[in-house]
């Protein structure tokens, strides 16, 4: 699916006249020849994001535009994972977890145990993906797409470092829209399916790539241990 290039920390995965989704900086759809995955250094501060893109992407010697994520994770570390239609690129830090307790153990416990921390002064963490097919996803499809590649990322970290994902994670979904038509993409489908699988394989191959000994670092991050107030939908008058 995607012709992939690395040059001075640059990823850029091509494909002509290409559907894109993005959760990241200056998100939204668009279409593309191109996305990006950018590696910034340690102590990266900038807030001009967009100028900071585009000076990244012509020092690169990449001359087309596109959507762009922002990573401390080293390029080096990237892994992609092709399934039948689809195919996933990730690259997985997990420095700066975002914890969301459900019951039991709570955000005390995690801190205690060295888990979550209070500096956040790391930015090597943050899970991106971009996942992409070569249907021609329905309007609604290529949003859902994204759907399941963020839950696939949750399901994968929850089972490997036991949290959902980091403060800073991003999801990028692409398709090609003169490719097969395809009406959804839940994960029942064939490219839904198929994008579990390639998701859940390439951030575990990322961060089995970073971390071999199974030891995942997690400088600071964020536990979410508030409680909303619940109540029931009744009827008008019920």
């Amino acid at each position: 699916m995607f012709a992939a290039t690395v040059r001075d920390g640059v990823c850029r995965l091509a494909r002509p006249d290409t559907r894109w989704l993005s959760t990241g900086h200056a998100g939204g759809e668009s279409r593309a020849p191109a996305a990006y995955n950018c590696t910034v250094p340690e102590g990266w501060d900038r807030t001009d994001l967009d100028a900071y893109v585009a000076d990244r992407l012509a020092a690169a010697g990449f001359e087309t535009g596109g959507p762009a994520l922002l990573t401390g994770v080293d390029q080096r570390h990237a892994r992609r994972a092709r399934l039948g239609p689809v195919e996933a690129v990730a690259t997985a830090g997990v420095s700066n977890p975002a914890a969301l307790p459900v019951g039991g153990e709570d955000a005390d416990d995690r801190r205690r145990d060295g888990r979550v921390g209070d500096d956040p002064t790391s930015h090597a963490g943050t899970v991106n993906v971009v996942v992409g097919t070569t249907r021609a996803l329905a309007p609604g499809a290529l949003p859902n797409l994204l759907t399941v590649a963020a839950e696939a990322k949750a399901a994968t970290l929850l089972e490997l470092v036991g949290i959902p994902g980091t403060t800073t994670d991003a999801v990028v979904a692409a398709c090609d829209p003169t490719g097969d038509p395809a009406r959804f993409s839940g994960s029942a489908t064939p490219v839904g399916g198929a994008a579990r699988a390639c998701v859940r394989d390439a951030v575990t191959a990322s961060l089995h790539s970073r971390h071999p000994d199974g030891e995942y670092e997690r400088e600071w991050g964020v536990v979410t241990d508030e409680r909303a107030a619940v109540s029931r939908l009744d009827a008008p008058g019920g």
